[in-house]
């Protein structure tokens, strides 16, 4: 079966596209077959990769119309990668849903389907707290919260820990493995290194080793349809995600110290005081 991973975090802009996109496209790189599931009715991902697909065979329609994903996921150009595209038909998922009998499984369902097709799928989620998102981290054995490394950044997050644990008790489901990114980082800043060596101290699970830097080639990437892998191949964003495709693929995570402070009983703001 897949490992299923969600890239999660209720706040906008501190990258989970950009990691979702080129995550998977160096996990096809190193021979994983792998699936991109968007899961944001802004389906930057879809259009970011330059997925052509019917109006009618997206996530949503795969969801709640009876599509089946064979006729849902598409093809990339890169081999091993594959996506199940969104549109803006997902937003109208969240009132669908609403009314439903066990409304937090249906992503779910459809993974359970598809998982013994892949390696990995990787889930990008959008930038709320809603039901879409406790669908994706229903579906998920692991969780990826990239942190942006600024102060607003770390809104919020205290919420979604929680969420997770809320997840894990009433709706039984058992998330593996709960780790953080480091996004937009600069080392030249001295907040950036505050932050980050704060998050790294003080993040109550795993923080990957590699930093994602502030990177303008990253930025421009999706604007030709390109994860930065062939945009930019050599660039420090370009590195930065190979680096963590390695890490996620070894798969060696420490379980959380005990000495750290827990982000869930705490003012986000203090890890940084």
């Amino acid at each position: 079966m897949a490992r299923v991973i969600a890239i999660c975090n209720q706040k906008g802009g501190v990258g989970k596209t950009t990691t979702s996109m080129n995550l998977a496209a160096y996990l096809a790189m190193f021979g994983k077959k792998t699936l991109l599931v968007d899961f944001d009715p802004q389906y930057n991902s879809t259009s970011g990769l330059g997925i052509k697909f019917f109006p009618e065979e997206t996530i949503y329609h795969a969801l709640l119309g009876g599509v089946p994903p064979e006729r849902v996921i598409k093809p990339s150009y890169l081999s091993n990668l594959e996506v199940a595209p969104a549109s803006p038909d997902l937003a109208g998922a969240l009132v669908e849903l609403v009314n439903l009998p066990e409304r937090e499984w249906y992503l779910r369902r459809f993974v359970e389907k598809i998982g013994g097709w892949y390696d990995f799928i990787i889930i990008d989620s959008g930038p709320n707290l809603n039901l879409l998102t406790v669908n994706a981290l229903v579906s998920a054995e692991e969780v990826l919260i990239p942190i942006q490394c600024e102060y607003f950044s770390l809104e919020g997050l205290s919420q979604l820990l929680d969420t997770i644990n809320l997840i894990k008790g009433n709706l039984g489901h058992d998330i593996k493995s709960v780790s953080a990114l480091l996004t937009m980082y600069d080392k030249r800043e001295r907040l950036s290194r505050e932050i980050a060596r704060e998050i790294r101290k003080k993040f109550p699970n795993y923080v990957y080793e590699v930093e994602i830097p502030r990177s303008v080639s990253l930025a421009e990437a999706p604007s030709f349809q390109k994860p930065i892998m062939l945009y930019a191949p050599q660039s420090p964003g370009a590195l930065a995600y190979e680096r963590l495709a390695r890490e996620i693929i070894e798969g060696i995570m420490p379980h959380p110290r005990e000495e750290d402070v827990d982000l869930r009983s705490q003012n986000p703001f203090d890890i940084i005081r």
